[in-house]
C-alpha cells in the first residue's frame, strides 16, 4: 500500500510538472487598443503554431506594469516580461532577474536585428532579451490648426517654435499639449533641448551620471525650456492630465502640437490622420548634430521563470520578420528585424527616414539613467514646469540624488 501511494504520489508529480511546462505566463504592458489587439493575435497564431502550449496573457497598462515589475522578478516571476533595452533592462541583468537568452542569437538573428540592436540587449557580450519594435519621437501637429495660425509649416529651429507658440495663442489655439501627470512626458522636452543644445556625448554622460545636474550647460537646457514656460506655450493644468487625455486637446481642434513618439499614431480618429502631421524637434545649435529618440521594446524572461523552454520558444517566434512585420505593422511602428517589412504609412516612412539619417540615436531619458534618479528628476521637471521659480530648488533635489546613486561615500 505505503509503495502504491508513493508511485501515485510520484505520478501526480510528473503530471503536475508537465501541466505547469504547458502552460507559458505573459505578463505584457499593451493595454492600449492597438497594440492589445496585435500582441493577442500574435499570441493566438503562437499557441496555434505550439498546440501543446496554453498561454495566459496579462495585460497591464504602462504606469503600473513599470512599478510591478521589479516585484515580479523578485518573487514569482511569470514565464515572459515585456521590457526595454539599454539600461532598463542592464539594471536587471546586474542583480541576476533576467535570464540569459544568447543561446537565441544564431549568426543569422545578429544579422537580422543588426549590431547596435543587438548591442542594446546585450550586458559583457551576453544577451538577455529580443527587441521587437522602436519608433521615433518628435512633433505631432495639426496642419489645419498651423495654417489657421498664418504658419506655412512646422517649426524647423527654436526661434520658429517660439514664433509659431505666439502666432497660435494669437489665434486662440494652445501651441502645446502635454499630460505629465505620469511624469514621463516631461522629459522628452528636456531630452531634446539638451540634445540640441549640448550634443550626444554630453547628454550620454548626464545619464550615466558622470555630469553635475549643477552643470551650467545643464542649465542652459533649462533656460531655453523656460522661454516656452514664460511665453505660455503649453496647455495649462497640464499636471492634472495624463498623456491620452492631453491628446484629445489635438483631436478637439484646441490644441495644435505635442511632442511624443510615434505610438499616438495608432490613436488617431479616422478624420483625424489626414489632419496630423509629423515633424523633427527643431534645431537650436547648427554646430551640433541631428541626434533622435527612437526608444525600442523587448521581450525577457524573468531568471526565476518556471517555464523558460516555451519562453524561448516565443522568444524565438517573435524574433521571426513575418512576425515582428504584424506587430508593428498593427502598432504602427517600426520592426527590429531588418526583413521585416515597414507598413506603408506615411509617419512610419518619416520616421524610417528621420532615424536613418540621425547622427545618432538614445532611449527616453527614464530608459537611460537609474530609475530613481529617472523618478526624482521626472518629477522635478514636472515640478519646474508648474513653476519654473523653482529651478534652483529642482535642480539642487535632482543633483542631491545624482550623488546619492552614482557618488555614493
Amino acid at each position: 500500500m505505503r509503495l502504491l501511494l508513493t508511485i501515485c504520489a510520484f505520478l501526480a508529480a510528473c503530471m503536475g510538472s508537465a501541466a505547469l511546462a504547458g502552460t507559458l505566463v505573459i505578463n505584457a504592458n499593451t493595454s492600449d487598443p492597438a497594440p492589445r489587439a496585435a500582441w493577442q493575435s500574435v499570441v493566438a497564431e503562437f499557441q496555434r503554431s505550439h498546440p501543446g502550449i496554453e498561454v495566459k496573457f496579462n495585460l497591464y497598462d504602462h504606469e503600473s506594469y513599470k512599478k510591478a515589475i521589479r516585484n515580479w522578478l523578485t518573487s514569482a516571476p511569470p514565464d515572459v516580461v515585456f521590457w526595454n533595452v539599454g539600461y532598463r533592462m542592464r539594471q536587471f541583468v546586474t542583480p541576476g532577474l533576467l535570464e540569459d537568452v544568447s543561446d537565441l542569437f544564431t549568426a543569422e538573428l545578429r544579422s537580422d536585428l543588426g549590431e547596435a540592436a543587438v548591442e542594446l540587449v546585450s550586458v559583457d557580450g551576453a544577451q538577455f532579451g529580443v527587441p521587437f519594435s522602436q519608433y521615433q519621437i518628435g512633433l505631432y501637429y495639426r496642419k489645419d490648426l498651423l495654417e489657421k495660425a498664418g504658419l506655412d509649416g512646422p517649426p524647423q529651429r527654436w526661434a520658429d517654435l517660439l514664433d509659431a507658440c505666439a502666432r497660435l495663442k494669437q489665434a486662440g489655439i494652445v501651441p502645446i499639449v502635454i499630460g505629465s501627470r505620469d511624469l514621463w512626458p516631461t522629459a522628452g522636452w528636456f531630452d531634446y533641448i539638451d540634445l540640441r543644445t549640448n550634443g550626444y556625448e554630453f547628454h550620454r554622460r548626464l545619464m550615466d551620471g558622470k555630469v553635475p545636474f549643477t552643470d551650467p550647460r545643464v542649465r542652459a537646457v533649462f533656460a531655453r525650456w523656460r522661454e516656452l514656460l514664460d511665453n505660455g506655450c503649453f496647455v495649462d493644468k497640464h499636471a492634472s492630465l495624463s498623456w491620452q487625455e492631453s491628446q484629445a486637446l489635438l483631436y478637439r481642434g484646441t490644441g495644435a502640437m505635442m511632442l511624443i513618439g510615434n505610438f499616438i499614431v495608432a490613436n488617431f480618429p479616422p478624420e483625424m490622420r489626414d489632419k496630423m502631421d509629423f515633424a523633427p524637434f527643431p534645431l537650436i545649435d547648427d554646430s551640433i548634430g541631428r541626434y533622435e529618440e527612437a526608444p525600442m521594446n523587448s521581450l525577457h524572461i524573468p531568471a526565476r521563470a518556471r517555464n523558460k523552454e516555451d519562453a524561448r520558444k516565443f522568444l524565438a517566434y517573435v524574433s521571426r520578420p513575418e512576425v515582428q512585420e504584424k506587430i508593428n505593422a498593427a502598432m504602427l511602428t517600426i520592426p527590429v528585424n531588418r526583413k521585416a517589412s515597414v507598413a506603408d504609412d506615411p509617419f512610419l516612412r518619416k520616421g524610417r527616414d528621420l532615424l536613418s539619417r540621425a547622427d545618432g540615436l538614445m532611449q527616453y531619458f527614464d530608459r537611460e539613467t537609474s530609475e530613481d534618479l529617472a523618478t526624482v528628476a521626472m518629477k522635478g521637471f514636472q515640478e519646474f514646469m508648474v513653476d519654473p521659480d523653482r529651478l534652483d530648488q529642482v535642480i539642487e533635489s535632482i543633483e542631491r540624488a545624482r550623488k546619492r546613486i552614482y557618488e555614493p561615500s
